[in-house]
């Protein structure tokens, strides 16, 4: 029999592709903030958590605007040379706009927001890949939820429904009248080893954090000089960058995004 041409498959979750108008977005956008804001900052982050970046811009909506997207956008809105720069040496930042980072435009000064950061380093759960900062080890006998990180008289031993799942992780665990017990101690981590994603699993399990995000500022524009400045006091502009490694785009690319760059490169 034919096949019935009422007999559709219709995808209730399909959505069109924003690509290139996100894109034109982000572009436009900063290029507007430039002549508002007196200072621009290229930040890179460490052990990105969305939710921390979100506390950051709630930080600093009332004086500074947070732009975190493709960087080779934001550099070609930059300026990728002095002839097409919005602004004396803003094509000097983008050299710095590589790897996970963004741009912030704000009005508070390079001192009031190195100090900001340097003191914002919240802990979170390190995730696979991510190198271990110290050893932990399961002690043996019964196990509690923090696994001797803090007194026994203020932990809680763990609950018999978990058991299943650590000895799918590895840890020769057993049930003793319902309690979780081990009967030697198990090795999770050595300091400075990459950890893999089932020692990530038990370490968040037991509540060891060893994930640190964290915000460096790499490098800010100060528009009342014009100048570009490092941590450490140096001064950048145009005659010392040779290349801003920012490859020339096509504006009018059909494929989603400005044409001219790998769509597997950062940003």
């Amino acid at each position: 029999m034919p096949k019935s041409k009422r007999a559709k498959v219709v995808h209730l979750t399909k959505t069109q592709k924003k690509g290139k108008e996100l894109t034109l977005r982000l572009y436009a956008n900063t290029r507007e903030c430039i002549p508002q804001y007196p200072y621009i900052y290229v930040f890179s982050v460490e052990n990105m958590r969305n939710h921390y970046l979100k506390g950051v811009r709630a930080e600093l909506a009332s004086d500074s605007r947070v732009f975190f997207g493709k960087t080779r956008v934001m550099a070609k809105a930059l300026g990728d040379s002095p002839s097409n720069e919005p602004h004396p040496s803003t094509s000097v930042l983008s050299a710095h706009l590589t790897g996970t980072c963004g741009l912030i435009f704000s009005h508070r000064d390079p001192p009031s927001l190195l100090s900001y950061f340097s003191a914002f380093h919240p802990h979170s759960y390190a995730r696979a890949g991510t190198v271990s900062t110290r050893a932990f080890t399961l002690p043996s006998g019964l196990l509690y939820s923090r696994a001797g990180e803090i007194p026994i008289s203020e932990d809680v031993p763990l609950p018999h429904s978990i058991e299943p799942t650590l000895r799918n992780l590895g840890v020769p665990t057993r049930l003793v009248k319902g309690r979780v017990e081990l009967d030697e101690p198990f090795e999770v981590c050595k300091e400075g080893k990459v950890l893999g994603s089932g020692q990530t699993t038990l370490l968040k399990m037991f509540g060891i954090a060893m994930a640190e995000f964290r915000v460096e500022v790499r490098a800010w524009w100060v528009r009342e000089t014009g100048e570009v400045e490092v941590p450490g006091g140096q001064e950048i502009n145009s005659k010392d960058v040779t290349t801003t490694g920012v490859v020339e785009m096509d504006m009018s690319g059909e494929d989603g995004e400005f044409g001219g760059f790998d769509e597997n490169d950062e940003g």
